[in-house]
């Protein structure tokens, strides 16, 4: 059994830390837009939601309920997946079809970028002030 043979089998990425890997498995990377152009980028752990790693991260994001009926937290999939952990009562179907997801109830199963802003629910659902 040769050395070399020993050292790849241990190390399947040698350009990747352990750490890096751990991360890689357990986290997805979100970037959040808004509309003014500022951009701020977190890791959102497996199964949690995109507004709970937000929150942790310190960055103001919009919700109300925290269960996927108001609707405040509406954002919009720029690139990526993401999984509803809930229903998202807050939002209609044709909604979702164009890619606006709830935060607050969304999990990503990739990599992403949202748009997301206090304007972005009264631009999908309207709003009667105006």
């Amino acid at each position: 059994m040769g050395s070399s043979d020993s050292d790849s089998d241990s190390d399947p990425d040698p350009d990747l830390d352990s750490v890096s890997r751990s991360r890689n498995r357990d986290s997805h990377t979100v970037s959040l837009v808004w509309d003014d152009g500022r951009e701020e980028t977190i890791a959102v752990g497996r199964g949690e939601t995109i507004i709970d790693a937000a929150e942790a991260a310190g960055l103001s994001v919009p919700y109300g309920c925290l269960y996927g009926a108001c609707g405040t937290c509406t954002a919009q999939l720029l690139e990526g997946e993401v999984t509803h952990v809930e229903v998202p009562r807050g939002l209609k179907e044709r909604a979702r079809n164009r890619g606006f997801v709830l935060a607050c109830v969304a999990t990503p199963e990739s990599d992403c970028r949202l748009r997301v802003g206090h304007g972005i629910q009264a631009e999908v659902m309207g709003t009667p002030w105006k």
